[in-house]
């Protein structure tokens, strides 16, 4: 069976972004490594004791409570310890050992998104089931104050909920916010949220609806979760954005699943990491990707140069300079002892801060704000390639300019002696075009540093860090009208009900959106589902070589592609002729006697085909497999092409892309 049992009930959306530092070692002479030994023994059994004794076979008697670090004994059989290089090679060659890899540190990664997504507040709801579940948070901690988790009209926690709240001082769960733990070390001792992260994602996927909320003025309006009647679990791994420790994670994960959340949310940054050596991937069994989409509020920063002159840039800017123009000045003009790229660039190092303060910098950098906040200017005018892009909270009044209007300011700087400007609010309007992945998803996460000490009850984000509490807020409203579904069948429902993205807008096609942008309520009646079940991704990880959840059984068949997935996707060797097949099952959760037929839309290099072209189900819950085959002529070294199958019944179009790519 596979290891995390009891995880096959819990729906993990997980988001994959950048690894940050390495661990630093606490113990000069050995470093922190975690044991991983799978699956829990159904028979009586002390996992510590166990742990225990394989530090004493290895260390020697004396040097076992020192290294033991701690032993994760609920949900699945782990143990972290002090070791050395040659101590944590001996313990890996253990029979009992699946796995030891070090403890490192990673990195974490609004008002109008659910109506964007079209979850809006009059949608239907299960209001009971949906105060049923219970999303663990596994980020920077909460703020239990927040109106956001105010537990004003809530009961008592389900009865299924086995966790504590163990917050610290001066903080007090309620029937909203059910539990709080703290793993940091360091001497922190509380679940409180410092730097907002975990509250901003605790919030977005399952927090009250708060009336009049804004960012100083800025995008006015009501701000909810995706389920507002769901409770909230927060699990705290980190004081900083930074430093979120390996082996907190995997603690918090062993806590979540005992405890009884029903979805874990974590915006946890890990770049390409062996399965067996990913503590996130032993601590879900469900690791989901979300692609972070734009949604349709567009802030508008104009910049007014003294020639009577309006530029239309983007930024989150709740500044104002009333109107008053100040003098521009040029980052290479109040910069010294640097190259002219740094310079213009408004490199910190390079400023003359008595050159700056007092005037509007500009910058040929899109985060020459951060520059100009800390030298002392009055506002920053930047350069923005990613015209479409995701909007980012500003510190001082500021405007990213297309390089068209940037190279407009640049040339009445140079063009005239009245070298002033100013630089307005930001404007929110409703963008048309929004539909669109944001230039930092999923290819490199938003790493802007934050200098604003401005603080607010509610801010305005953007990232993958954002986008997955979405994610996580739309399956936790499916699971509340299908609390049995398995976590596949609810990804399946909003991957295959999700609208369709342009990809002549987007140059990495569905690699970059995937799917598609999730539609939560249209995601209730999806037709047919991809389900699978644990065995499945067990074929699938043994097929690639990776048994870190359990031993592999013998004579494994198949391959990744044949995981009864939503999507289909293959690697092919460039310039030679090539035909994938690719098997799956769909199950009808609709009507009975229904009859879906295929369509397949493609472009002009491969061919696809699907058999049967039909399928007939007579009972809801009845299963049918099918195959599909792409063929093609041979690809160009670097090229994808793509489709999508489509089955339709007349009312539900179950939609999954398909890519074929060479390396």
């Amino acid at each position: 069976m596979f290891v995390l049992i009891p995880l096959y009930q819990i729906l993990v959306v997980l988001l994959v972004a950048t690894l940050s530092i390495c661990y630093g070692d606490r113990d000069k002479a050995k470093d922190v490594y975690i044991v991983y030994m799978g699956s829990l023994p159904e028979v009586e059994y002390s996992p510590t004791s166990h742990h225990l004794n394989i530090l004493n076979e290895v260390l020697g008697e004396s040097a076992v409570t020192n290294a033991l670090v701690r032993s994760y004994t609920r949900s699945f059989n782990a143990f972290a310890a002090r070791l050395s290089d040659e101590e944590q090679q001996r313990i890996a060659s253990k029979k009992d050992v699946l796995s030891v890899f070090p403890n490192r540190n990673l990195q974490l990664q609004t008002t109008r998104s659910w109506d964007f997504m079209n979850l809006t507040e009059t949608a239907k709801r299960n209001p009971n089931v949906e105060s049923n579940v219970i999303i663990g948070v596994i980020d920077t901690g909460i703020w239990p104050e927040s109106e956001s988790f105010s537990d004003e009209g809530f009961g008592p926690p389900p009865k299924k909920w086995k966790g504590v709240c163990i917050g610290g001082n001066n903080f007090t769960c309620n029937y909203k916010l059910i539990g709080a733990q703290v793993y940091t070390s360091g001497g922190n001792t509380t679940a409180r949220d410092k730097v907002g992260h975990g509250s901003h994602t605790a919030s977005t996927a399952a927090g009250n609806n708060v009336l009049d909320a804004s960012f100083y003025g800025l995008a006015k309006g009501n701000t909810r979760g995706g389920v507002s009647s769901a409770r909230i679990a927060a699990y705290k791994v980190a004081e900083h954005l930074d430093k979120a420790e390996l082996l907190n994670i995997l603690a918090a994960f062993d806590d979540a699943i005992a405890d009884g959340v029903d979805i874990i949310t974590i915006s946890i940054g890990m770049g390409p990491t062996p399965s067996d050596s990913d503590p996130i991937a032993i601590g879900s069994y469900h690791a989901m990707w979300e692609a972070a989409s734009r949604i349709d509020w567009k802030f508008i920063s104009k910049v007014v140069l003294a020639n009577g002159k309006t530029l239309f840039g983007n930024a989150v800017n709740s500044f104002t300079l009333n109107g008053t123009k100040f003098p521009l000045v040029y980052g290479k003009a109040a910069s010294s002892n640097c190259s002219d790229d740094d310079a213009r660039s408004c490199d910190e190092s390079c400023l003359n801060r008595n050159l700056v303060e007092g005037k509007i910098l500009v910058c040929d950098s899109e985060t020459g704000w951060i520059a100009a906040a800390s030298s002392g200017a009055l506002g920053a005018i930047t350069t923005f390639s990613h015209e479409k892009a995701g909007p980012s909270g500003v510190p001082l009044p500021s405007s990213g300019l297309t390089p068209e209007n940037y190279d407009v300011v640049k040339s009445f700087i140079s063009s005239t002696e009245n070298v002033q400007g100013t630089i307005l609010k930001s404007e929110a309007i409703v963008d048309t075009t929004a539909n669109l992945v944001a230039h930092f998803s999923s290819r490199g996460p938003n790493s802007i540093s934050n200098v604003d000490k401005r603080s607010a009850k509610y801010s305005i984000l953007s990232g993958t860090s954002m986008s997955r509490p979405h994610a996580a807020g739309a399956a936790a409203y499916v699971k509340t009208f299908h609390p049995n579904w398995s976590p596949s069948a609810i990804k399946s429902a909003l991957m295959t009900i999700a609208w369709p993205m342009n990809a002549t807008n987007e140059v990495d096609g569905e690699f970059a959106f995937g799917a598609g942008h999730i539609n939560p309520v249209k995601a209730l009646e999806p037709g047919l589902v991809y389900d699978a079940s644990i065995d499945d991704y067990i074929i699938m990880l043994c097929s690639i070589n990776i048994s870190f959840f359990s031993r592999c059984p013998k004579d494994i068949s198949g391959s990744a592609k044949d995981l009864n997935y939503p999507s289909m996707q293959a690697l092919i060797e460039s310039n030679n002729s090539f035909t994938v097949k690719f098997p799956r099952i769909v199950t009808n959760v609709g009507l009975a006697n229904s009859t879906y037929e295929s369509k397949v839309i493609r472009d002009s290099h491969i061919k696809v085909s699907v058999e049967p072209s039909t399928l007939s189900f007579e009972t809801s819950g009845e299963k049918k497999s099918f195959i599909v085959t792409v063929s093609g002529k041979g690809l160009l070294a670097s090229k994808m092409a793509t489709a999508s199958l489509v089955w339709s019944d007349g009312t539900h179009n179950v939609r999954s892309p398909i890519v074929v790519y060479t390396n």
